[in-house]
């Protein structure tokens, strides 16, 4: 009798450990995506508490392969890196949808998300914050001009550009040039067609370039000195520089901006998916968006949230990106193996020519 009683008392505060570890929801997410305030609300709305951990992609992965996706119950990857990953090793559960409050975020966001992290017939990933690159200019002196990518190889503005020979850069030409680079990823010869269009582009284009910028500061410091008037950049950098000068700003594109978004992905083995659920829906509402931009940096997915912003940053935002330059963002999509091959050796031939 007594060993059955002991047997049923240690049965029940299992039960109860496993309820309290429930009722937390650890949390890896990036710097600033989860701020104290934000986790306070939270706690006293719902009940829950909240474990953050502060990663990045890399660790992210690493970690969720070490444990067979364990240790967290929500994560906030990339999408470029959600695919890949699920099909490779098995790390994420798919996101029961109907859990959401889909009118929370901007629907070409949710939408494109949604697409770029289907594996089979399943949903793994829903859209938080995002930035984008696109052009930083001085809209004074440039902004006649330039309009789109390849219009920094406007002779109007020759020895006044800048932009990185990176991969952002091919992909941004090649949609000004008229061809769609992702539609092309599962194409490999399509996508060296394209990709050798680009080269030509660019290679004519080098009289123009004062300098490929590496580093963010470098970049700024160009700009602020008026030594470049027009360059291709991130929205975030374009908006800070403009707090110094009011004619320099970021400005999506006429091909569309290229676009990142992080999202909320859940761990094949995560225990909290209520309390995970919850968050999702809490900081996507607008007021709640707007406090995790303050922080951040970047804005998210959440429709309506720049009206809650501080007033300065949501002028900006709203400059840059009206209603039909966010419909328009080109969002990274994961990058199939080879590709990334093809666009170095792209870049090692533009960057060798006279």
């Amino acid at each position: 009798m007594t060993k059955t009683l002991l047997t049923t008392t240690c049965l029940a505060l299992l039960g109860l450990a496993q309820a309290a570890s429930a009722d937390t929801l650890r949390l890896l997410t990036w710097g600033g995506y989860a701020p104290d305030e934000v986790i306070e609300m939270f706690e006293a709305e719902t009940g829950h508490t909240v474990e953050v951990t502060k990663s990045n992609n890399e660790e992210m992965i690493a970690k969720l392969r070490a444990t067979g996706g364990g240790g967290f119950d929500l994560v906030q990857p990339s999408q470029d890196r959600v695919m890949g990953p699920q099909m490779e090793f098995g790390i994420y559960k798919p996101i029961d949808v109907s859990k959401l409050d889909q009118s929370l975020f901007i629907p070409s966001m949710l939408m494109a998300t949604m697409a770029n992290t289907t594996v089979g017939d399943e949903v793994y990933g829903v859209p938080h914050v995002w930035g984008t690159s696109g052009l930083v200019m001085n809209t004074a002196l440039a902004g006649e001009v330039v309009k789109d990518y390849t219009d920094l190889c406007d002779p109007a503005v020759a020895g006044k550009v800048s932009y990185r020979l990176k991969r952002p850069t091919l992909i941004g030409f090649a949609f000004a040039m008229g061809e769609d680079p992702f539609a092309a990823y599962g194409d490999e010869e399509k996508y060296k067609e394209i990709m050798g269009k680009v080269e030509a582009k660019l290679t004519e284009c080098k009289a123009n370039v004062k300098t490929y910028w590496g580093g963010g500061d470098e970049l700024m410091n160009l700009v602020r000195s008026g030594e470049v008037t027009a360059s291709m950049a991130w929205d975030t950098g374009g908006w800070k520089l403009n707090e110094d000068n009011a004619d320099i700003t970021f400005v999506a594109p006429a091909s569309g901006a290229l676009g990142w978004i992080d999202t909320f992905v859940l761990p094949a083995k995560g225990q909290a998916d209520d309390a995970a659920y919850a968050w999702i829906n809490f900081v996507m509402q607008p007021e709640i968006a707007a406090k995790i931009t303050a922080v951040a940096g970047n804005f998210t997915a959440s429709a309506g949230a720049d009206e809650f912003a501080e007033e300065a940053l949501k002028a900006k935002y709203q400059a840059s990106f009206p209603q039909e330059a966010i419909d328009n963002i080109k969002w990274y999509p994961p990058v199939p193996a080879g590709l990334e091959a093809i666009e170095g050796d792209v870049l090692d031939r533009v960057q060798a020519a006279n």
